[in-house]
């Protein structure tokens, strides 16, 4: 049962954790937090803000989530289900909750929408491979 839990939710998770303050609890924007600095032997700065370390988790997910829709079972309907209602709560707070009007959360969102396009792709495609007309 735990398997058939959409990892996306962990991202939009974090997300509404640092809008309540929880992470990043400095004033201001709570994504803008810079992480990480390094010099470049270019001589650039390259830096890591929270906003987008939470994004490489996001992807990292979506990476696993993809490779979870290459199963073939039952259940991956309801993994399907599951996917489109996390994708709708990222849509519901994006367009009802000013927090989440911030490029970092429609960068989630996105990446949601490709989980669920991507798992509905590989399900449809597979399943085409499993008819056998005869």
């Amino acid at each position: 049962m735990i398997a058939h839990i959409p990892l996306m939710i962990i991202p939009f998770i974090l997300y509404n954790l640092g809008l309540a303050g929880l992470i990043g609890a400095e004033a201001g924007d709570p994504w803008a937090n810079e992480l990480l600095s390094v010099s470049m032997m270019s001589g650039g700065i390259w830096t890591m803000t929270s906003g987008d370390l939470l994004i490489v988790i996001a992807l990292a997910i979506l990476f696993i989530e993809i490779l979870k829709a290459t199963r073939t079972s039952n259940a991956s309907v309801v993994d399907h289900l599951l996917s489109a209602f996390v994708f709708v709560a990222f849509l519901v707070e994006f367009l009802l909750v000013a927090g989440a009007a911030h490029s970092v959360f429609f960068i989630l969102m996105m990446i949601t929408l490709v989980d669920l396009l991507a798992g509905f792709s590989v399900s449809i495609r597979s399943a085409g491979r499993d008819v056998s007309i005869g």
